[in-house]
């Protein structure tokens, strides 16, 4: 087994599109981060975009909402989808078989081979856009999307946690990745399976789903890391999307190892069976998604309560969630741009923020994503008898993460520089990200 392994990593790194993606994915990322952190323009629409300038710690981030909608999916069709079509282009598998006499044998090392270089590729946008990142800008306290301050070595744990939590939906595109190589053969589809259903679960979690359906989609732990940078912590969707992903990536690697071993390795024009594909392959990844949909249907619905409910057949978006998430995200905001502007302290505590939104006017029910919600912010100053109010648009995407866009008054919430250590920076409070759990954490 470990020379069989041995032979397919050589195999593979053989390979010149191999070598280039590694250097690649080595070096690439941290000339991205490293370039975009110096640009006047961030790219605010992608979450932690806004924070570049202020610390080394947001490119990384910004990098790992790329990698899991577009870098992953086709490095995964790359290795995992080409490492059993390669050898029916070459004609090779009697040469193989005869060298090594076990089909599960070389099926192991043909994974495991995968798997490693996987793993080194993933490794290396993970490094390279950290060090390009802390390098470029310097190694300063990130804010969360709650609007609460993780110091630089609480921000490096996250972000790396953030990273590790992405390798259980990887494995799944790698095990969908072998099943294609192993059922399709030459056929180019085995080499686009990967990417076609990543883009087909990504286009589905831009729908309203129900938030069971939503968490049954492997595809939805590539975004679930959002939940690390709040506190608490949401661990609650982040485990369900790695579970669900490991379960994905067991079912469709036991799948192409049950097709491998029953493959008849004489006709040396195989070229893959579309009827074993729809049978074998399809139709128990459906079962799964929909045992999984069954299962956290019934787990929501455990405390037989409606919001209970309303969770688990709804968006998970609703009116007293919004409220809560703004405005906390607004308090820890206001106690930063205090600090920076030199006035009086405040806490959290003593602001007792609060949030009144609404969703299209009051004809719609507030609750579901859209761009039409409207939040008013309130609290109290220390020694100061009126509350103060500030007004927010908020764009709520299907996910739960939101932006919100400061509507007045100019003095709180509107476009102006405050200075930094690290140089002048807008007003934390004009505009900034949030994120809303979709599973409820209480049973009220």
């Amino acid at each position: 087994m470990a020379r069989g392994y041995r032979f397919e990593l050589v195999k593979l790194v053989s390979q010149w599109r191999i070598r280039l993606l590694v250097l690649a994915c080595w070096i690439a990322p941290a000339l991205f981060v490293a370039a975009v952190s110096q640009q006047s323009t961030l790219p605010v629409d992608t979450l932690f975009g806004r924070w570049m300038h202020a610390t080394g710690w947001a490119g990384p981030l910004v990098m790992l909402g790329f990698a899991g909608s577009w870098a992953l999916p086709l490095l995964t069709s790359v290795v995992a989808g080409d490492v059993f079509a390669a050898e029916d282009r070459l004609g090779t598998w009697r040469h193989l078989l005869v060298a090594v006499r076990s089909p599960r044998r070389i099926f192991a090392a043909k994974a495991f081979a995968s798997l490693t270089v996987l793993l080194l590729l993933v490794a290396g946008l993970a490094c390279s856009s950290a060090a390009g990142g802390v390098v470029a800008v310097g190694n300063q306290p990130l804010v969360g999307l709650d609007g609460h301050l993780l110091t630089p070595a609480d921000a490096a744990v996250k972000v790396l946690l953030a990273w590790v939590c992405v390798l259980a939906p990887t494995l799944a595109l790698a095990g969908i990745g072998l099943l294609g190589s192993v059922a399709l053969g030459r056929s180019p589809m085995g080499l686009l399976l990967p990417v076609l259903v990543a883009l087909a679960m990504q286009l589905a979690q831009m729908m309203p789903l129900p938030v069971a359906v939503r968490l049954a989609l492997p595809s939805y732990a590539f975004i679930a890391w959002n939940g690390l940078f709040t506190a608490p912590a949401q661990l609650a969707p982040l485990l369900i999307g790695i579970g669900v992903s490991l379960a994905w990536a067991v079912l469709a690697t036991a799948l192409a190892y049950l097709l491998f071993l029953r493959r008849d390795f004489t006709n040396p024009s195989y070229d893959g069976s579309g009827r074993r594909v729809v049978t074998v392959g399809v139709l128990p990844l459906l079962g799964l998604v929909a045992m999984t949909v069954a299962v956290l249907t019934t787990s929501i619905t455990a405390t037989d309560t409606a919001t209970a409910r309303a969770t688990a057949t709804g968006s998970g978006i609703g009116q007293a969630k919004v409220q809560s998430s703004v405005a906390t995200a607004f308090a820890h905001l206001y106690r930063m741009q205090t600090e920076q502007l030199h006035r009086p302290a405040v806490t959290e505590a003593r602001l007792r923020a609060t949030a009144t939104c609404d969703k299209g006017g009051l004809q719609v029910a507030a609750q579901g994503p859209g761009n039409d919600w409207r939040c008013v912010v309130s609290w109290h100053l220390p020694g100061v008898q009126p509350a103060g109010q500030a007004v927010y648009q908020l764009d709520v995407t299907p996910d739960g993460r939101f932006m919100a866009d400061g509507d007045g008054p100019k003095e709180v919430n509107g476009y102006f520089l405050v200075r930094t250590p690290e140089g002048d920076a807008p007003n934390p409070l004009w505009q900034f990200d949030g994120n809303v759990e979709l599973l409820s954490t209480s049973k009220g």
